[in-house]
């Protein structure tokens, strides 16, 4: 055999990047991944400089393994904090002062870049004149390795912008990690990290980064893989939202966030942020309020009240229908916690209405009678692919043919308006890509009927409905967590992407035992998620549900 030809040598080849880039690796006690974000660091080629690892002090022997790695690679630097600072701000800004190379990007010890993140970025700032360039950040679901993409919007294709208030969405992107600065431009305008326990330092450093205005290079590449561990001893900050200081914390970041930008004179981006704080910040912890106890509710509850105060007409008056407005002005207007069921559902992606829908004595719809001042008016104005609409389901786990039932409640009448005539399911395994059981059924109009919300409100409502019934095939979805994924589809072609509101009581959420031809018995435990969505866990086999009771005991034991 011959071997193939090969391609001739290009006698102009492409001059390798020049090393230009510090990259700034940042750690306290986790020995078991720096190394892997060190040598990602490295292996970017040779357009990199210098690795600075900082090292906040660790006690597990994070020292002696920098030491290590340094030994046998020049462009490594470890530097040792003496005392121990508590966040990540400190180490961070310890890494500029140290940095010589005209840019940096900043690495967290548990996270990793991928291949040609930086190539792609430094090509991209220095194209564009900019002192900032950002790529697509990917979080990465472990063990499962299932990837998400972070702000994907801001990131579809290669934007260059003179400055930041031209894309105000740049302040939903508060990560400091996917982004390359230049070293001069931070040290010119003073830009540092907050010092110390600082748990949101990425939201201020990101402000006072827009504040100055700069040039900034966008990529659709990515450049930054944030690694999240979820079953890990300690949490990370982001992560670890069971105390009420984290979310006071979290405002008081968001409050100097705005200071920030308005100080220099960026009122829209200033806005921007408190439309973000909304959308973002309350969303995500009014999801998970209901599992909190009554003192962080309360605290919760009254610390968020304390900041929307500070809000102006013209912070409500952009786009009032947005859930997490509408949930905002609950907050606003009660003078305890209330309605968390409902909240939850409204703070859920794509977000849920759930009824009674109530009106006011002149018709207008309005968030409860008892809350009249909370307007939904904003609504009847919404496309309606965009409404928080509301589907109930039911999972009916059968030997034979187990069913779905679905029902779409109506909503001040855009529902009956737009028409719905058919809905596409299909189950999303939770850790992978993987589909199962697509399919489309007919929506079937029920006419007038009594809401049923499971159990989740104080109040009954009546109003249009329209239903389908489901067949599911819980073996061919086999093993694994299952989410539901609907898509509404109208008669004029418009189609709204929903999940589905989980029916509670009666039994409906019970662990079954379901015999199967394939598997012999399968174990089916339809629940309800931290956002009220129904999903599935299905253990297939002897084993599996052995597996399954196995670790019940365990759980219960400890």
């Amino acid at each position: 055999m011959h071997p193939e030809p090969s391609e001739p040598p290009d006698p102009h080849p492409a001059p390798a990047p020049a090393p230009q880039v510090a990259v700034v690796v940042i750690g306290y006690n986790d020995r078991a991944h720096v190394g892997d974000a060190v040598r990602s660091a490295l292996a970017q080629g040779p357009a990199v400089a210098e690795v600075i690892a900082v090292d906040d002090c660790s006690t597990d022997g994070s020292e002696a393994l920098l030491a290590r790695l340094a030994d046998g690679e020049p462009r490594l630097r470890v530097v040792r904090r003496t005392v121990n600072s508590g966040g990540c701000g400190t180490p961070r800004n310890t890494g500029i002062d140290t940095v010589t190379a005209p840019y940096v990007m900043f690495l967290d010890s548990d996270d990793v870049l991928p291949p040609g993140a930086v190539d792609a970025l430094l090509t991209a700032a220095e194209a564009a004149r900019a002192e900032v360039a950002g790529g697509l950040c990917v979080r990465r679901e472990l063990p499962s390795g299932r990837e998400e993409p972070w702000q994907a919007p801001l990131y579809t294709e290669h934007t260059v912008l003179a400055r930041p208030a031209l894309r105000p969405r740049l302040v939903h992107d508060t990560l400091c990690v996917n982004k390359l600065y230049r070293t001069d431009f931070l040290r010119d305008h003073g830009i540092r990290f907050p010092e110390g326990r600082f748990l949101y330092e990425d939201i201020v450093f990101t402000a006072r980064v827009l504040a100055a205005g700069p040039r900034i290079a966008l990529v659709p590449d990515r450049v930054y893989v944030w690694q999240v561990r979820r079953s890990a001893e300690r949490l990370s900050l982001s992560l670890d939202r069971g105390h009420v200081d984290n979310w006071a914390a979290r405002v008081e970041a968001c409050a100097l966030t705005y200071d920030i930008l308005l100080g220099a004179g960026q009122k829209e981006l200033a806005r921007a942020t408190r439309a973000k704080f909304l959308d973002h910040e309350v969303r995500m912890y009014a999801r998970e309020l209901r599992l909190r106890d009554a003192h962080y509710r309360r605290t919760w509850w009254a610390r968020t009240q304390e900041h929307l105060a500070r809000y102006d007409a013209a912070d409500w008056e952009l786009n009032p229908a947005a859930p997490g407005r509408l949930i905002g002005r609950v907050v606003l207007e009660s003078p305890e916690p209330r309605d968390l069921p409902r909240l939850r559902e409204l703070a859920s992606r794509p977000a849920r209405l759930l009824p009674p829908y109530a009106c006011a004595a002149d018709g207008t719809p309005v968030w409860s009678p008892d809350l009249p001042q909370v307007s939904l008016a904003p609504l009847l104005a919404r496309p309606v692919p965009t409404l928080p609409l509301s589907v109930d389901a039911e999972l009916r786990p059968r030997a034979r043919a187990s069913v779905l039932r679905l029902r779409l409640h109506e909503l001040y009448g855009r529902v009956a308006e737009a028409d719905p005539r058919e809905v596409d399911v299909e189950w999303q395994a939770r850790d992978d890509d993987r589909t199962r059981g697509r399919t489309t059924v007919a929506l079937t109009h029920s006419g007038t009927d009594s809401a049923d919300t499971g159990g989740t409100t104080s109040t009954a409502s009546t109003a249009d409905t329209w239903s389908a019934e489901v067949p599911v095939d819980l073996a061919g979805l086999g093993s694994g967590t299952w989410d539901l994924r609907l898509t509404l589809r109208f008669a004029d072609g418009g189609q709204r992407e929903v999940t589905a509101h989980a029916l509670a009581g009666a039994g409906r959420l019970r662990r079954r035992a379901v015999p199967s031809a394939v598997h012999g018995v399968l174990l089916v435990q339809p629940y309800a998620t931290h956002s009220g969505a129904l999903a599935v866990r299905v253990a297939t086999g002897p084993g599996g549900v052995l597996r399954v009771l196995r670790d019940r005991l365990r759980r219960l034991l400890h």
